[in-house]
């Protein structure tokens, strides 16, 4: 299998208004597709961008603010797949054949939720993911967690997604890869990222799958990066794809070697000989 080319979006989105951010995506894609990316990945809630009403500034009870106009609008504001944005996005992607991790707040229930879809070369939604470990002591407190981590094929790689808070609970990408993942792509909106960088790389080496982060530029911000599961290689121990710039807005492209990811997933080790008997916590929650 040849290598799949990821681009990693490295922009921030231009205002909490869709159509502005979905025609700056557009343009994004085509770019990334003229230069022979695969599949593009976006950071956390490009569409619509990373941002809550004012009025949940302080943090209070849901209750006390479900029916103010603002927050009425944010929620309704939420995207959903037959959105004339979201359309352009899927109508793109099955144009130029190139693959798709778009991102931003989806209708839930009630609530809206921070969400990722993998949309295939064909324009089709083949993987809806909505961030589990919202960031409850801040706004996030006010979207719909998701409840899984759902793996697709792309290609014929199994692929699933992580969104930024995710990455702090060793859960998420342990359940992507026991749920088959090979690459887990990570959109993402923080800062204060040289520990992050780390945490990553670990999650990348002790499930044996690769992971490809897109983060938009800021100071203590960017470093949109990717990492590979082999650390123990002719080449040495670091398992470092590629790590950008804190500052530049661009597109990063990154290779992922398919055949050398599973090569190495069925030489070493980590991960197959667990012993779940003895996680009598993790069993109790």
């Amino acid at each position: 299998m040849r290598p799949l080319k990821a681009a990693l979006i490295q922009h921030s989105p231009l205002a909490r208004d869709v159509a502005q951010n979905t025609e700056a995506a557009l343009g994004l894609i085509r770019e990334a597709s003229e230069n022979g990316a695969d599949l593009v990945l976006f950071p956390e809630c490009f569409l619509t961008a990373y941002a809550a009403p004012d009025i949940c500034g302080k943090l209070p009870p849901v209750r006390d603010i479900e029916n103010h106009p603002d927050f009425i609008k944010w929620c309704e504001n939420a995207l959903t797949e037959d959105d004339k944005n979201f359309v352009q996005i899927t109508n793109l992607a099955a144009e130029l054949k190139t693959g798709v991790v778009i991102t931003g707040f989806s209708r839930g229930k009630k609530y809206p939720r921070n969400t990722a879809w993998i949309i295939d070369r064909d324009g089709r939604v083949i993987l809806k993911y909505s961030k589990v470990h919202t960031c409850d002591f801040d706004w996030e407190r006010y979207l719909e967690p998701g409840d899984s981590f759902p793996v697709c094929r792309f290609d014929g790689i199994a692929m699933g997604c992580m969104i930024c808070y995710d990455r702090e609970y060793p859960e998420s990408a342990r359940e992507l890869m026991l749920n088959g993942a090979e690459l887990i792509m990570h959109p993402n909106c923080c800062g204060d990222m040289p520990p992050r960088l780390r945490e990553l790389s670990v999650r990348a080496m002790e499930n044996m799958v690769g992971i490809a982060m897109a983060n938009p530029p800021a100071p203590r911000m960017g470093n949109s990066c990717a990492f590979g599961p082999a650390v123990w290689t002719k080449e040495g121990f670091d398992n470092t794809i590629f790590v950008g710039k804190e500052l530049e807005e661009t597109i990063y492209y990154v290779d992922f070697d398919i055949d050398e990811i599973r090569e190495y997933r069925e030489r070493e080790d980590l991960g197959k000989y667990r012993k779940t008997g003895a996680y009598k916590r993790l069993r109790e929650g």
